[in-house]
């Protein structure tokens, strides 16, 4: 589950939230396991706050990395594989294939997979919260029911 994850402008790699104290926040790096203090003028955003612009609504970036895992077969993902930026978005587009090409960059995609790869490497390999997952399905079923009995 990725709620607990959390990246920092400015910092490298991403960091698990281990306690909150007066006007800060005490994080490990998953990497490296060390702890350090981030204060109230540092960016920090979970990753559980993240969505990737498509066509549509937008997706939950838990939705996104649950599709990359499927694809990669639970691997990481190699990036330095792909020989240009518009393999790496064709890559991109076999996982998510209505993503708004306009609106997400390749560096985007370049951090989403080394994100993904820092998690996997870590041990991180469940990214949605089953309950909410649950919710979501029970919620979609619901409104699949009320379209069908509009027709």
């Amino acid at each position: 589950m990725i709620q607990g994850i959390l990246s920092i402008s400015g910092k490298p790699g991403l960091y698990r939230l281990i306690n909150r104290g007066k006007n800060t926040l005490i994080v490990e790096n998953l990497q490296t396991r060390k702890r350090l203090p981030v204060y109230a003028h540092d960016k920090v955003i979970s990753l559980a706050d993240i969505a990737i612009y498509t066509e549509g609504e937008d997706m939950p970036l838990a939705d996104v990395l649950e599709k990359v895992k499927t694809i990669a077969e639970g691997k990481t993902v190699d990036i330095k594989a792909f020989s240009s930026d518009e393999a790496i978005r064709e890559y991109f587009a076999t996982i998510l294939p209505e993503f708004d090409r306009e609106r997400v960059y390749t560096t985007d995609i370049r951090k989403l997979f080394s994100w993904y790869n820092i998690m996997i490497e870590n041990g991180v390999t469940e990214f949605k919260n089953e309950e909410i997952a649950e919710d979501q399905a029970a919620e979609q079923a619901q409104a699949a029911d009320e379209a069908a009995t509009k027709e």
